[in-house]
């Protein structure tokens, strides 16, 4: 290259982008508040299908909240961790989120059908990668991921020799292109860091916004061991 040559960094920085073009994050085309409608309803009805009695209070007000600004405002963040203790709404909020998608029909650019989120437990992931790494090399790319339960998966799987990270392996592709991810877990973010360690606690805290689930569980009462 010329030393001489005036470099224009915004052109150059507009011809780069051209050639990876920047992916298009999902954002529900809806206010905040009809968000937070939307989902208020599709968590009653998670909670009804499972002959249960929905229990509204400030901490899932908050939650609602939260999910309702992440999918509907700008943001960096491609993806969102629901985190808390056990049995206190965070796979509720991801079930029910699904069935809101499924139930609104949201067509994808170029013809390409409809969004839809798959979900799938952490140790379900490592099951993949160790019994059918081609279903599990395509679970990396989906375009929209829910992942319950991080942190109960093994750490690794080892096949004829090989050994494998499934669940950091699936969060660092994800980074990588940025795709749309849940989470829930019953780690706490510290807990996050010394179980994955500094890489993937970093990349997660650049990928997710976090929102923590306070409350406690709904899945006992005084009649329960």
């Amino acid at each position: 290259m010329d030393t001489t040559l005036k470099i224009d960094v915004e052109g150059l920085k507009k011809s780069l982008l051209k050639r990876r073009p920047m992916k298009a994050r999902f954002k529900l085309h809806m206010s905040e508040e009809q968000a937070y409608a939307c989902l208020l309803a599709a968590v009653k009805a998670e909670v009804e299908y499972r002959h249960r009695i929905f229990c509204f209070n400030e901490d899932v007000e908050k939650q609602l909240h939260d999910m309702a600004s992440w999918l509907t405002s700008p943001s960096s963040s491609f993806g969102i961790l629901l985190c808390g203790g056990c049995g206190n709404g965070k796979s509720t909020m991801l079930k029910a989120f699904q069935q809101l998608l499924n139930y609104l029909h949201i067509p994808k650019p170029y013809n390409e059908g409809t969004y839809g989120i798959q979900i799938v437990d952490a140790k379900y992931i490592a099951y993949q990668c160790k019994n059918n790494y081609e279903a599990y090399r395509k679970l990396v790319c989906v375009d929209m991921l829910g992942i319950d339960d991080l942190g109960t998966e093994p750490s690794e799987v080892m096949d004829y020799g090989n050994v494998y990270t499934p669940v950091i392996d699936l969060l660092t592709k994800r980074y990588e292109e940025q795709l749309f991810t849940i989470i829930t877990t019953n780690l706490t973010p510290q807990q996050i860091r010394e179980h994955y360690e500094d890489r993937i606690a970093d990349r997660l805290n650049e990928m997710v916004k976090k929102t923590i689930f306070n409350n406690g569980t709904y899945r006992t009462d005084k009649s329960q061991i």
